[in-house]
């Protein structure tokens, strides 16, 4: 009991470290991820299958990055872990809201009237598929901890603390963490629910991995200033004395 009394004071003293927009960010990242997961993108090569996530599962890892380099790995884990139930309870409030009778307003036709086919549709899509609730939560979940988990083994590589270290532990941890993420979700769903092959569910892997990594890549510069900021400025003193 004491233990876990331990782990609530630490994760509350972090989470009053940590500035509200990046915890804010984080879970709006992980919401629409699982949003967009729901829609697989068409006008591929055969070899190539994506879904729409991809557009904002850099941002997560972006965010993971951060809080690693001022906070460390233990962190960095317990935020991904909060964001992670936020995102389900979410789900839970989305499954619910599309069981409450009514119609949407995408879904009046030409004549004024709703299609109940449509309505349908849309309320599906944010009752959301176990499947991919379920695939998505376990990919971020073992991504986001082997991500932070190698941001912090290339750090030690390097012996100063600079920008070059920072990009190098941010784009390697990135397209790792990315590509295992892609990974687990492909073989868990992908395959299986959306008839994609093996070969598929791997370059997708890899080809995401490269596309989300692009936005790191873009990124580093403003990520390395936050840090330096929250570095200055003391950003989280109190848990970084206590428990780092």
């Amino acid at each position: 009991m004491a233990s876990i009394k331990a782990r609530v004071r630490e994760l509350s003293t972090l989470l009053h470290s940590i500035p509200s927009w990046l915890l804010a960010f984080f879970v709006a990242s992980l919401i629409a991820m699982n949003l967009l997961a729901n829609k697989s993108i068409n006008g591929l090569p055969s070899w190539l299958a994506l879904d729409s996530g991809f557009i904002f599962s850099w941002v997560a890892f972006a965010v993971m990055d951060i809080i690693v380099k001022r906070f460390g790995a233990k962190a960095a884990n317990m935020v991904s872990f909060v964001a992670i139930a936020l995102n389900l309870f979410v789900v839970l409030l989305f499954f619910a809201a599309s069981k409450i009778p009514g119609d949407w307003s995408t879904c009046y036709g030409a004549d004024g009237n709703p299609v109940p086919e449509l309505n349908d549709a849309v309320n599906s899509i944010f009752c959301g598929s176990w499947f991919v609730v379920f695939g998505s939560t376990l990919a971020i979940i073992i991504s986001t901890v082997f991500n932070n988990f190698m941001n912090v083994t290339v750090g030690k590589l390097f012996e100063k603390s600079n920008f070059k270290a920072y990009a190098a532990r941010s784009i390697i941890s990135t397209f790792l963490g990315q590509f295992v993420d892609n990974m687990v979700f492909a073989f868990v769903v992908s395959i299986h629910f959306f008839g994609w092959t093996t070969l598929q569910a791997i370059t997708c892997s890899i080809t995401g991995g490269i596309a989300e990594l692009l936005f790191e890549v873009i990124l580093s510069p403003l990520c390395y200033k936050v840090v330096l900021a929250w570095e200055r400025d003391e950003v989280g003193k109190e848990y970084i004395d206590k428990y780092c």
